[in-house]
């Protein structure tokens, strides 16, 4: 029954390792900022005005700046405050600098304003005449005529009050119109909607303009009242601006406007060497420690070894589960939870060297000298958990990552250490491995 009950634990310990490999081969780790390279960028929001905590428009530029990002497909991005106005916008893998300050950086606001075609007159354009005629909000602008560059001028309109936003938007899509021309199709909520049927209904023959960040990008004519609440905004569009168009509609506009400040490309060799020095350091780090625990430790040392393989099997299995982002910072926090997963088998090998040669037997020196390491296991890992939980909460995002791995690695580590080192131990003594207290494979390390 015994037998039966070890084969059943090792065939699960196989699988456990089986799993976490599938588990990374579908769910890789995704890779940070310093490791497969991208773009690093620094906004400044351009406002002078004081904002209390309640109103404070900062919160409201990382939300939109978020769903942005979100809607390009950038995999765990970094968007962080920095001071007062600026925010750090971390995007992995993004190579196009310029294409990702055109959609995170552009204001997006979106206005639909009642609008008039200026009278033949044009005298009532002087000195703010037509003022008188059509409100004090009127202005003039400019709207592009033309379907093609051939034939493309411009037109003087009369713009009045804004009667929608891009708020009351409920979504919006990129499509073509009638002549094969990229064009955006947008839906509004039921507000917007009402609101957009009773401005159509009694602008009829009128056009309404369509105004993106104070551009007038479209000044369609209503034909007839729309109910449906759905309308398209054509302009002079390539089908990449219609999509960032398309991106910034669904993030929303941002509450003030934001200007780069800095622009940093981290290109992939710069990260691939990183990884490179990181990894030898780390590969050559293991290796001392593996060469140690089997030559002082002898087979109780290379049984911690295989525990150390399943923990490193299941801490990436654990971290791709998570979503975590592997920086270098993240890889310095897994290759020190390493050594924590080694400490705690020293402390329970010297534990078992003092209980065997107090003269205990074998299978009983193993019980004992886990249940009086476990404290100081315990103790140690908890004290390292606390600081890296302090980390998480205070740090940035690069030190986040580190605390992370740390974490994650703790908890590993006592489990392999405590759970699977110990069945191990059990496992040599009940397969006749390790014979009695006087087995040469305890040579070195347990017995003067």
């Amino acid at each position: 029954m015994g037998n039966t009950l070890n084969k059943l634990k090792v065939l699960s310990l196989i699988i456990l390792v089986i799993v976490s490999c599938l588990i990374y081969y579908f769910k890789p780790l995704n890779l940070g900022l310093d490791i497969q390279g991208g773009t690093r960028l620094v906004l400044e929001a351009e406002t002078t005005q004081k904002y209390s905590s309640v109103d404070d428009p900062i919160s409201g530029v990382i939300a939109v700046i978020r769903n942005r990002i979100d809607a390009l497909g950038v995999v765990e991005p970094i968007i962080q405050r920095k001071g007062e106005k600026q925010i750090i916008v971390e995007l992995p893998g993004v190579k196009d600098a310029d294409h990702a300050i055109n959609v995170i950086g552009e204001t997006a606001l979106l206005e639909f304003i009642e609008a008039e075609w200026p009278p033949s007159d044009s005298k009532l354009l002087e000195n703010d005449k037509f003022k008188t005629l059509y409100g004090e909000n009127a202005r003039i602008a400019k709207v592009e005529d033309g379907k093609d560059d051939s034939t493309q001028s411009q037109r003087t309109i009369i713009l009045k009050d804004t009667v929608l936003t891009g708020s009351d938007l409920k979504g919006a899509w990129p499509s073509v119109d009638q002549y094969g021309n990229p064009v955006v199709d947008i839906e509004f909520n039921q507000k917007g909607a009402q609101i957009f049927a009773s401005v159509t209904e009694k602008n009829v023959g009128k056009p309404i303009a369509i105004v993106l960040d104070k551009k007038v990008i479209s000044a369609p004519t209503v034909r007839e009242p729309i109910p449906s609440g759905k309308a398209q905004i054509s302009g002079s569009f390539t089908a990449a601006q219609v999509k960032d168009l398309v991106v910034q509609l669904r993030g929303g506009a941002l509450p003030v406007p934001v200007k780069v400040v800095e622009t940093k490309i981290i290109g992939p060799t710069l990260g691939k060497d990183s990884l490179d020095k990181s990894m030898i350091a780390g590969v050559i780090g293991i290796i001392l420690i593996v060469v140690f625990m089997i030559m002082y430790y002898r087979f109780p040392g290379f049984l911690s070894v295989i525990a150390l393989v399943v923990y490193f099997f299941l801490t990436i299995a654990i971290l791709c589960l998570l979503r975590t982002t592997l920086t270098l910072p993240g890889i310095a926090g897994f290759i020190l939870s390493i050594g924590m997963a080694v400490d705690a088998n020293v402390i329970i090998f010297e534990r078992l060297k003092e209980e065997l040669q107090a003269g205990k037997k074998l299978r009983i020196a193993i019980d004992v000298s886990f249940n009086r390491a476990f404290s100081a296991i315990l103790d140690s890992n908890i004290t390292t958990l606390i600081a890296a939980i302090t980390l998480f909460f205070l740090g940035t995002g690069t030190i986040r990552g580190f605390a992370v791995t740390l974490s994650v690695g703790i908890f590993v580590s006592m489990f392999t250490a405590i759970v699977i080192t110990k069945f191990l131990l059990n496992l040599s003594v009940d397969w006749n491995i390790l014979v009695d207290e006087n087995s040469p494979l305890l040579y070195r390390g347990f017995i003067k």
